[in-house]
Formats: C-alpha cells, sequence, structure tokens
C-alpha cells in the first residue's frame, strides 16, 4: 500500500478562481510546495476533463507533486495520474484498486468512523474526512456545519492510514485539524480562490507543520 504523507493538498475548481485557468492555479500552489494536486473540476465533462488532466499532469510530474483525479477512475488511467479519489456514491475503493493496479494511490471520502474503517480494509492509502467546517462544495458537505476537528480525532484513533481534513479549512483553522490527527488538509476555495496562490499555499503549509510541532511537543494551539 501507499502511505502518502501530504501536509498541503489542493482541490481544483476553475469555478471559484476568479478566472484564471487551472494550470495557473496549480503553478502557483506548485511553487507554494503544495504536495498533492486533486483534479476535480466538477460541471466539466469527461473529454474536458481529460485534456486539462494532461496539462496539469505535465506540471506535477516536473515538480514532482503527486496527481489524483477524482471520482473519475477512466481519466486517472488515461492521463497517467498518480491516483484516485473515490465518494461514497462513486466506484468502491476495491474496485478502483483493481482497475489501477497496486501502485495507485487510491483516497476515499468518508465522515463517520464506520466508513473510514471500511474504507480502511478495502484497501484505500489515505481518507479525506470532512466536510470539517462546512462548506458550500457539494462533494465534501457531508454535514453542512462540519464535522470538526472532533470527528478527526475520532477516526484517527479507529484507522493507521493516513487522514486529509478538508471543507471549510484556512490557514487561520487548519492547526486543530493537524492536531486532532490529520497528516495534512485539503481546500479548494483556500488557494484557488485567493489573490496569490503561491502564498495562500505558504501560509497554509506553515499552519500545517507549526501545529505538527506542536503536537510533537505535546502543546496545544
Amino acid at each position: 500500500m501507499n502511505f502518502p504523507n501530504w501536509r498541503t493538498y489542493l482541490v481544483t475548481q476553475a469555478s471559484v478562481s476568479a478566472g484564471r485557468s487551472t494550470p495557473e492555479i496549480v503553478r502557483g500552489a506548485i511553487d507554494g510546495g503544495v504536495d498533492a494536486v486533486q483534479l476535480r473540476e466538477k460541471g466539466t465533462d469527461a473529454r474536458s476533463r481529460y485534456e486539462l488532466g494532461l496539462e496539469v499532469r505535465e506540471l506535477t510530474a516536473e515538480a514532482g507533486v503527486d496527481l489524483i483525479v477524482n471520482d473519475r477512475v477512466d481519466v486517472a488511467k488515461a492521463i497517467d495520474a498518480d491516483g484516485v479519489h473515490v465518494g461514497q456514491s462513486d466506484l468502491p475503493v476495491a474496485v478502483a484498486r483493481d482497475l489501477l493496479g497496486p501502485e495507485a494511490i487510491v483516497g476515499c471520502s468518508t465522515s463517520t468512523v464506520e466508513e473510514a474503517e471500511r474504507a480502511e480494509a478495502d484497501g484505500a492509502d489515505y481518507l479525506g474526512i470532512g466536510a470539517i467546517y462546512g462548506t458550500s462544495s457539494k462533494d465534501v458537505a457531508a454535514d453542512k456545519d462540519g464535522v470538526g476537528p472532533e470527528r478527526v480525532a475520532e477516526i484517527a484513533d479507529a484507522v493507521s492510514i493516513p487522514i486529509v481534513g478538508i471543507g471549510g479549512v484556512t490557514a487561520d483553522n487548519a492547526g486543530p485539524v493537524a492536531q486532532a490527527g490529520a497528516t495534512g488538509v485539503a481546500v479548494i476555495s483556500a488557494i484557488t480562490a485567493a489573490d496569490d496562490p503561491t502564498a495562500a499555499t505558504e501560509a497554509l503549509a506553515t499552519a500545517v507543520e507549526t501545529a505538527k510541532e506542536l503536537e510533537e511537543r505535546g502543546e496545544k494551539q
């Protein structure tokens, strides 16, 4: 199995990028030190996502950044992405694994301990937990008010694979998520909608790293 150690994880969505292209946002995030990029782009057809994915794959491959495709196992395979991220209503984790092979990274969105334990048992490499603070993004809005860092702690106690917190996460509130047991955080708007995606990525990474350092010392923010 693959065990990604991501601190910052960009989920792309051109509709919140203030008119900038997804490759432009991805390039800025890479310059800011992002660890992984998920090609999401809800609302686009498979052909458009494939063509965009080829551009993003070129950027991430050159930078050594992992590229994950949301939902679409076929697109992930077609663009030679590093893996796929599936939700509770998508193809099962085990099926995605069979289609992409043992070297692929397979992530799964969960919001409860039961879902997390099942995803781990089915072979997920990491979990996306959320929505942490609530979000307008439908595919991560498991709870419109957010499940909170407390749920991250519960799931972290129940599984042994990495956890990424998503949903309403910013540099200002990422610390409690990391201290609750998340390996890192995934964001859409915090980077994509930022005036300076590079600076936003750097701020997010700093917030997570600071929280992890405090955690190691047994301190709280």
